[in-house]
C-alpha cells in the first residue's frame, strides 16, 4: 500500500470522503458532524492524504494545523473493502509521524461518543491518545468525544 498526498478531487476520495460524511450523519445531528468538506481538506492549513492499494483506495486521514505547535486529526476514513487490514494503524502513524515532524507538541482529534465509534476511540488510545476537553473551537457535545495526544 502507498500513502499519496492530496487526491481528493480522485473521484475514489470523493466517494469515500461522502460516504464518511453521510456514516457521520447517520449518528449525530448535524450541528454535531465536524467532519471537513472538500474546500476545508484542500485549506492551506490541511494536509490530505489517502492509501492507496495499486489504483484501489484504502483510506485516507488528514492532518489540520491549529497553530504551531498543535494539530488536529481529520477525516479519518477506511474504505469498506479495507476495513480490518490495518489501514487505519497505517494511516494514523503516518499522520502522527508527521505532526512529530512538524514541531508540534500535541495532537488532537474529535469523534463520535456512540457506540459505533468505540473502534475508532480504541485505535486511537492504541497509539497513546487519551480522552480531553474540548479543543480550539470545539464545545462540549453530547454527541463528541475529544481525544489528545502528546508528542
Amino acid at each position: 500500500m502507498q500513502i499519496k498526498l492530496g487526491l481528493i478531487r480522485d473521484d475514489k476520495v470523493l466517494a469515500l470522503l461522502k460516504e464518511h460524511h453521510e456514516d457521520m450523519c447517520s449518528h449525530s445531528p448535524l450541528e454535531s458532524v465536524h467532519a471537513l468538506d472538500v474546500s476545508g481538506l484542500e485549506a492551506d492549513h490541511v494536509t490530505f492524504w489517502s492509501l492507496w492499494s495499486e489504483d484501489e483506495l484504502a483510506g485516507c486521514g488528514a492532518l489540520k494545523q491549529l497553530d504551531s505547535t498543535h494539530g488536529e486529526i481529520k477525516s479519518m476514513r477506511t474504505s469498506t473493502d479495507f476495513l480490518r487490514q490495518g489501514v487505519a494503524q497505517q494511516l494514523l502513524a503516518h499522520i502522527i509521524a508527521e505532526a512529530r515532524s512538524r514541531g508540534y507538541q500535541r495532537l488532537s482529534l474529535e469523534t463520535g461518543s456512540m457506540k459505533a465509534f468505540i473502534p475508532a476511540r480504541k485505535l486511537y488510545e492504541q497509539f497513546g491518545f487519551k480522552e480531553s476537553e474540548p479543543f480550539a473551537d470545539y464545545q462540549q457535545d453530547p454527541y463528541s468525544s475529544f481525544m489528545s495526544k502528546q508528542l
